[in-house]
């Protein structure tokens, strides 16, 4: 009997939970290593030794070593710390004149940070036996150089010829695209003309994230949807015909969540537990969720959330131009995060025009998002576009029927209500147009007052959805098994 071989991988990320998040690659760094290893890999993950890393985890790491990376002209230290954190290992590259920060990224050096961060993974990879894989999952543009300097550096290398690289893009607004100075002051590739020529992307820049596109084994993005989309003009930021020319090696796989922190008969932030069996906590969530946000006591009044980041690009306009209509038809309505200061100080007017039916809270507060995933009814999202979105699928955990534009992970992840077959996990609307979306949010309130058993289907479907890493983990395994497709016989395993 033959199987596959135990792949070692190494996940590069600039940021991973419980250590560093900014965004959702800090969730994926975090949770996908735990359920490859339980899947049968070996993934170890190694990312920057910020500053602003908790102490508590800090004083735990143990010194492996130091070393010293070339870039370009110039060689700079850097150490090695270990950290086991939840069966998973963490390397972290200690730099301090690039890592000791007050935050982690926004600064006028970004490109040589992660210049410096990318070389630094390789040089670890060749003198550092744990650190030696497989596979190495580089995570959008801050590791997108690790495999330009793995092919045009390391050719040499036992221990770096045989790492196939597999390049995610989380979302390709972020290249990381710099003046090309860098090209021979950090990078040192000027020289090789193949290099420079993959990285430029116009007569005075480099794009971090092109030399990945061209360089990587295999390409990879959060959802099946985004990964055509990408290759669109619309949606490939520029990069779409670099998608086009590489889609025979791009794939599209959901991301997943932690189904242990986002469960609500366990949820350590709401005090009224529920499951699909037994929903009246929902209710005494929903009671509760009122109160605290100053809104009138109505279980009948359908409450919608929305929750994330206040930007253009979740479409908040739509929501902006339909909310008298949305407020008219006796919607009540949560809006938490915060963004851009026109989209803050909108909702905050809506506050105030609308008291007992509208809250705007203008914050990050983590132990009143999972509060409202759990006594919403409706989850509101209707992103202009969205490479996967994780607030859908933790609302579906939560009874909480997301309402959604057809677009990336949303389009993949939310299966729309048919009212023929009672089919469906929640809402959806095609394009980006405010009456279609607030047509779309008042049927689903409509089911929801009018259609209690429809709507009481509707949240078993959604909360009994698989949306566990542990599915995203097989999908991810296979695809790294296509690099190294060798097997070894059982008996020897």
């Amino acid at each position: 009997m033959a199987t596959r071989r135990k792949l070692k991988i190494l996940l590069a990320t600039s940021e991973a939970v419980p250590f560093a998040k900014t965004g959702g690659l800090g969730d994926v760094a975090g949770s996908l290593p735990q359920a490859l290893n339980a899947e049968g890999a070996k993934c170890a993950v190694i990312m920057p030794k910020y500053s602003t890393i908790p102490w508590e985890y800090q004083e735990k790491m143990e010194h492996l070593g130091e070393m010293y990376v070339p870039l370009a002209w110039r060689s700079v230290y850097c150490g090695v710390e270990h950290l086991e954190y939840d069966g998973v290992d963490f390397y972290f590259l200690d730099n301090e004149a690039y890592f000791k920060r007050d935050t982690i990224y926004g600064h006028f050096d970004d490109g040589e940070r992660f210049a410096f961060f990318s070389k630094a993974i390789c040089e670890a990879i060749e003198f550092f036996p744990e650190l030696q894989c497989d596979v190495c999952m580089c995570n959008d543009w801050q590791t997108a150089l690790v495999p330009v300097f793995l092919r045009e550096f390391y050719r040499e290398s036992d221990a770096c010829n045989n790492v196939k690289c597999v390049f995610t893009v989380h979302n390709v607004k972020f290249q990381g695209q710099f003046g090309d100075q860098l090209l021979d002051d950090i990078l040192g590739v000027g020289h090789i003309p193949a290099a420079a020529d993959q990285l430029r992307c116009d007569e005075r820049s480099i794009n971090f994230m092109k030399g990945a596109l061209c360089y990587s084994d295999l390409l990879t993005t959060v959802s099946p949807t985004y990964a055509v989309e990408l290759q669109m003009p619309f949606f490939g930021e520029g990069l779409d015909y670099m998608f086009r020319r590489r889609s025979s090696i791009l794939s599209g796989i959901l991301n997943g969540i932690d189904q242990n922190i986002w469960n609500p008969e366990t949820d350590k932030f709401i005090e009224h537990h529920f499951s699909v069996e037994d929903m009246s906590g929902k209710k005494e969530a929903k009671r509760a969720l009122q109160e605290e946000c100053g809104l009138w006591q109505d279980e009948n009044a359908p409450l919608v959330v929305m929750i994330g980041r206040l930007t253009n690009q979740k479409g908040l306009g739509l929501v902006r131009y339909a909310m008298d209509r949305i407020m008219s038809d006796g919607v009540q309505m949560i809006v938490l995060g915060t963004g851009d200061a026109d989209q803050e100080e909108a909702f905050r007017y809506f506050q105030d025009r609308y008291p007992g039916q509208m809250c705007a809270r203008i914050t990050f507060d983590n132990a009143l998002s999972h509060r409202m995933y759990a006594g919403g009814d409706i989850l509101l999202m209707p992103s202009e576009f969205e490479p996967c979105g994780l607030s859908q699928m933790i609302a579906m955990r939560y009874g909480t029927l997301p309402v959604v534009r057809e677009t990336g992970g949303l389009k993949d992840s939310v299966e729309p209500y048919n009212q023929f077959t009672g089919e469906g996990t929640g809402f959806s609307f095609a394009n980006m147009n405010a009456d279609e979306m607030a047509d779309c949010l008042l049927t689903a309130c409509w089911i929801y007052r009018d259609n209690k058993d429809a709507w009481r289907e509707l949240q078993k479907h959604g909360m009994t959805t698989d949306f566990s890493w542990d599915r995203a983990a097989v999908d991810y395994l296979n695809l790294f098994h296509s690099l190294h497709p060798e097997v070894i016989p059982w008996n020897k395993r």
